[in-house]
């Protein structure tokens, strides 16, 4: 497996902006099977979007999940780029950072790394704040990304609070933490600011519902002590009620925290994701 570390000039944030890359290449296990090395031209492989929580940034999954091996397993490419505090959306006057992640990535990767471009190869997926990112980008592009994974929450909607106590009736970070991208959430939890654009999550994914095209499977996890498993549940309930294939694991006794989200991936990427485990002969024209 090799791990990239890209820097480029973002056009969409106007800055110098890092993409971290798994991808798959010759592996120990593949030495350990008597397997040779085979580089062919023209090989692709399946590639999950990644997107991290608040306060991360492109390397969260490389230092704290395993994120590497279960890649390097099964074959897959995963492409984790860096949003920081941005709830993964534009500001008027700043960083269009949901142009970035949904326009201006995909090309780049598509263009210089060795990725399918096929629906039933792309897959999208994020933590906390990542959730939100992961849900708006597989409601607004379904035509894209055959499933999402969406760990301790979803996206963000108008009269749903995006933390909720927990099950001992206290939140699971120190009281007083100021959760860091407050002022954009603030904006996503106001109707007028969200309606008729891409940050209407809900409204997306109940008109395409509706109209019938090919919607992502949605896969839910998030810790029984979790201040995001109120937001989580009223989204897989309203999303399954809609017609979308959804499956949900409340986890006992976890909250929001990297053990959850590493085990998360695991599974994920063992059973869950339709992956083919192996390369593929090249994506859509």
């Amino acid at each position: 497996m090799a791990v990239i570390r890209m820097n480029l000039l973002s056009e969409a944030l106007r800055m110098q902006t890092n993409i971290t890359v798994c991808l798959p290449t010759y592996s120990f296990a593949d030495s350990m099977q008597g397997i040779g090395a085979t580089y062919v031209p023209g090989t692709k492989f399946q590639a999950l979007y990644l997107l991290h929580g608040g306060s991360g940034d492109d390397s969260d999954y490389l230092h704290y999940t395993n994120i590497v091996r279960y890649a390097d397993k099964h074959k897959l490419a995963v492409i984790m780029p860096s949003g920081y505090n941005s709830c993964y959306t534009d500001e008027e006057d700043g960083e269009k950072y949901y142009t970035y992640i949904a326009e201006e990535l995909p090309k780049v990767c598509e263009a210089l790394l060795p990725i399918s471009t096929a629906r039933e190869d792309r897959f999208v997926g994020g933590l906390s704040m990542g959730s939100h990112g992961a849900m708006k980008l597989a409601m607004n592009h379904p035509e894209r990304f055959a499933a999402a994974l969406l760990l301790s929450g979803a996206s963000y909607r108008p009269g749903v609070p995006g933390a909720v106590k927990t099950l001992n009736g206290e939140f699971d970070f120190k009281d007083g933490m100021k959760i860091p991208f407050s002022g954009i959430q603030r904006k996503l939890d106001d109707p007028d600011y969200i309606r008729g654009t891409v940050n209407d999550v809900y409204a997306v994914a109940q008109r395409n519902a509706e109209e019938g095209p090919k919607l992502p499977k949605l896969f839910f996890r998030v810790g029984d002590s979790d201040h995001a498993l109120y937001r989580t549940l009223a989204a897989e309930k309203d999303l399954r009620e809609w017609g979308y294939e959804t499956r949900l694991e409340v986890v006992a006794g976890m909250g929001h925290e990297w053990d959850l989200w590493d085990e998360s991936l695991r599974l994920a990427i063992e059973t869950w994701l339709p992956l083919r485990r192996e390369a593929v002969a090249g994506g859509c024209p």
